[in-house]
């Protein structure tokens, strides 16, 4: 949720569907905030108050691995319920060929949707600006809290 994903854990939607499949309620803007600030010192490994490529590609490489290490129990549990006759015919490296993980975006990409201003480096403001932007646009009332009613008509309005 945080790159390709900076993107996975990071994003407001995410954020979102999360509380909404534990127990809907509200979210605050300042909470948000938090999760970004989180989310951004993370990625910013040297701690200059930017997000460099690197960084990023550094953060990626991180999920991808996560990633890939979960599709392979998943993969590994997968074969064993498939070879119902245990007789070892399916292979393992057969199935999990046609079984690959792969980012949707490289870091490259992802660093453009970002650099609003194109410096190759993005700042705190240009992390935050697109998730507040969608927080600000969901929150209806703009009283600083998206309720589930707000998220519910957010999620029609589409």
């Amino acid at each position: 949720m945080i790159v390709a994903t900076a993107a996975a854990a990071l994003t407001f939607a995410s954020a979102a569907v999360a509380q909404q499949q534990q127990a809907p309620g509200p979210v605050t803007r300042a909470a948000v905030v938090s999760q970004l600030d989180t989310a951004f010192k993370g990625v910013d490994t040297n701690h200059d108050g930017f997000i460099s490529t690197a960084e990023l590609q550094a953060q990626q490489s991180k999920e991808l691995e996560a990633l890939q290490a979960r599709a392979r129990a998943k993969l590994q549990e997968d074969f064993k319920q498939l070879d119902t006759n245990k007789d070892g015919q399916l292979s393992f490296a057969e199935f999990a060929a046609v079984a690959t993980v792969k980012p949707s975006q490289t870091a490259a990409q992802i660093m453009q949707g970002f650099d609003s201003n194109k410096d190759g480096k993005v700042s705190a403001a240009e992390f935050k600006a697109q998730r507040l932007g969608l927080f600000d646009k969901v929150d209806a009332n703009h009283d600083g809290t998206v309720t589930a009613d707000e998220m519910k008509r957010a999620g029609g309005a589409k």
